[in-house]
């Protein structure tokens, strides 16, 4: 199946893979190793590094956790570090939590 992708999100996508690439080299190791201790296919790993967006989202993870990027991944998408993230969730958070309790019938 061919998805239709924005331009950016191709320039995305190979900026991201070349971004892989380049971490898995400055910490002088190889492709077969990374994808051995992440788990994944040196097919997978390929993919990843071609920016193709075709991985699996747990094995993009799994790569970028043994480079030691995840949580810097997960940090980046964090809308709680973001002005407006702050903004909308002080707006939709209740000033107190109850707990619901069941209604019990008077016999």
């Amino acid at each position: 199946m061919s998805k239709l992708r924005s331009v950016r999100t191709e320039r995305d996508l190979r900026a991201f893979g070349a971004n892989v690439a380049r971490m898995r080299k400055i910490q002088g190791v190889t492709a077969e190793l990374l994808s051995e201790r992440a788990g994944v296919t040196r097919a997978t790993l390929r993919s990843v590094e071609r920016g193709e967006g075709t991985a699996r989202l747990d094995n993009v993870m799994a790569v970028l956790r043994v480079l030691g990027q995840s949580d810097a991944v997960v940090q980046a998408t964090d809308p709680m570090t973001t002005d407006l993230g702050r903004l909308h969730a002080d707006e939709s958070l209740p000033q107190r939590v109850r707990v619901r309790r069941p209604h019990q019938e008077i016999q």
